[in-house]
């Protein structure tokens, strides 16, 4: 038997990680959905707390190594852009007995732009809410833009975003699942 596996679907905001990784789940028995954002927003008073996003990450990462001694993969849908936060993933899944398997989920600047638009106008939930306006806090578009040329510069195995259908199938075929 292979060594389990967290499967970190990295990329801009909107690109569909979260979505992916719902689909992988719901066709793979006994993978761990690890939602960063999730556990954030279970932390008491978290849109007023500084450190709810570190508290919430190293939750997170104990949760991952605990999870993968298990011998079953988890899939990750988060964003990370500093190097030092994607060790911090890799070390929780070799602690774990597992493989870092860095996955970016790649799409132009524009389409990023209009797709995170698109999401935020579409949502109902405090979680978008509260993350449109802490990129808009941040830049806006134009650091949305920019947050997708740096990850564009990580190293990672690269999967197209299109399409759900189209994405889905080429991360299986990225992770040697085929179709």
């Amino acid at each position: 038997m292979s060594a389990a596996r967290l499967i970190h679907l990295n990329g801009p905001p909107g690109v569909g990680k979260t979505t992916l990784a719902r689909r992988y789940v719901d066709h793979h028995r006994g993978v761990l959905l690890c939602d960063v954002d999730v556990l954030r927003t279970m932390i008491g008073g978290w849109r007023q707390d500084a450190d709810a996003a570190e508290r919430s990450r190293a939750t997170a990462l104990g949760m991952i190594t605990a999870y993968l001694r298990t011998g079953h993969d988890v899939v990750l849908p988060q964003l990370v852009a500093r190097t030092d936060q994607l060790i911090r993933f890799a070390t929780a899944a070799a602690e774990g007995g597992g493989e870092h398997v860095h996955v970016m989920l790649t799409i132009d600047p524009e389409t990023a732009v209009r797709r995170f638009r698109a999401r935020a106008a579409a949502a109902d939930d405090e979680w978008t809410a509260y993350a449109t306006a802490d990129w808009d806090a941040q830049g806006g578009n134009a650091a949305l833009r920019e947050w997708t040329a740096r990850l564009d510069r990580m190293p990672a195995i690269r999967v197209p975003s299109t399409d759900p259908g189209s994405t889905y199938a080429a991360l299986l075929a990225a992770l040697g699942e085929g179709a």
